[in-house]
């Protein structure tokens, strides 16, 4: 089979960190094309992977050949530049989250299907080794009935990392839509959805912005989450553990706790009622400090669904689903009630 021609739409650091390395580093891969507004950004990518360089998207679809897009700009660039590069043809890789509404998601899906392209959404939590181990014990009913939950995903914020720093359209309401609720909020309501095996059908938010001078997206929300057979638990997204990134997840069942990414040394401590406890070395979590995540198998995964032509493990329907989590929450806290 001829390579996979791909082109990576934004060269900030989601592509630099992730994209464009994992692209690399997949077999069957040919990064054909890299776009970006600042041109320097463009160049200096398309000089290191061989490609040819553009500053809009348009033109790149309209004169290179490419089989996939990797859409990894700004929130309110999402929906938009998904559905031209699906139009154009070609299978699309979205970053999260994967639009700023309903609408818009459920017109990416409509794309996707029309012109028979994968779309996938990148939420990597569900291939992080604790995070599958946890749903393969979940599934043998190790723990028994789930209880409750509590998850939080929290960090300094994007500045430390964004190539714009505090100047970064993460904290610019026109272009980022939502803050940290955004950024990582979504990632955990994925991730509790993956876990889980249901849909959250009511949602109560309580969000601020009080953390990041300048700012006027949310940097600081705690969420509680009603399944559909009625877990409860509770989901945290925050730019204010300046401290110390928390990536954490605990599951509350009949017969055990289970600690994802709770303790220093192990990645998945399971908790029994008898008094056993049972501690997993599976490899912690990659972050941004620890050098990157660049083994996310986000990439590979996206590759495999076209090469083998299946459905992408993370389609446009449930990238949806988890946004639409992420929106009940702010629509609760706008209007203090329970949304669902």
């Amino acid at each position: 089979m001829t390579a996979v021609r791909v082109a990576v739409i934004g060269c900030g650091s989601i592509a630099k960190h992730r994209h464009l390395i994992e692209y690399s580093l997949q077999p069957g891969v040919e990064i054909t094309a890299v776009c970006d507004i600042v041109e320097e950004r463009a160049k200096a990518a398309a000089e290191k992977y061989g490609a040819t360089a553009y500053t809009d998207y348009e033109t790149l679809l309209k004169e290179e050949e490419v089989d996939a897009v990797s859409v990894c700009l700004p929130n309110y660039l999402h929906a938009p530049v998904s559905i031209a590069a699906l139009e154009a043809g070609c299978h699309v890789l979205c970053e999260k989250p994967m639009a700023t509404s309903r609408e818009e998601a459920q017109q990416m899906i409509d794309a996707a299907n029309k012109n028979e392209k994968k779309l996938m959404i990148a939420h990597n939590q569900r291939f992080v080794p604790s995070h599958q181990k946890a749903r393969e014990l979940i599934e043998q009913g190790e723990i028994g009935k789930i209880y409750s939950f509590r998850t939080a995903f929290g960090h300094g914020g994007p500045e430390g990392w964004s190539v714009d720093g505090k100047d970064s359209w993460f904290f610019q309401k026109e272009k980022a839509f939502i803050g940290a609720m955004g950024d990582l909020g979504v990632h955990k309501a994925d991730l509790m959805r993956y876990l889980l095996g249901e849909e959250f059908t009511e949602v109560a938010g309580f969000v601020e912005s009080a953390a990041k001078e300048g700012s006027d997206v949310d940097d600081n929300a705690v969420c509680i989450l009603k399944s559909t057979s009625g877990v409860v638990g509770t989901l945290a997204a925050s730019w204010a553990y300046s401290a110390k990134e928390d990536n954490s997840t605990v599951i509350y069942g009949e017969k055990a706790t289970l600690r994802l990414e709770d303790d220093p040394n192990f990645s998945l401590v399971a908790q029994y009622v008898s008094g056993e406890v049972v501690k997993y070395e599976l490899g912690g979590i990659q972050t941004n400090d620890s050098g990157g995540q660049t083994t996310s198998k986000v990439i590979h995964h996206f590759i495999t669904s076209i090469t083998e032509n299946t459905n992408p493990p993370i389609d446009g329907e449930d990238g949806k689903k988890s946004l639409e989590v992420i929106l009940n929450a702010l629509e609760s806290a706008e209007t203090k009630r329970i949304c669902g």
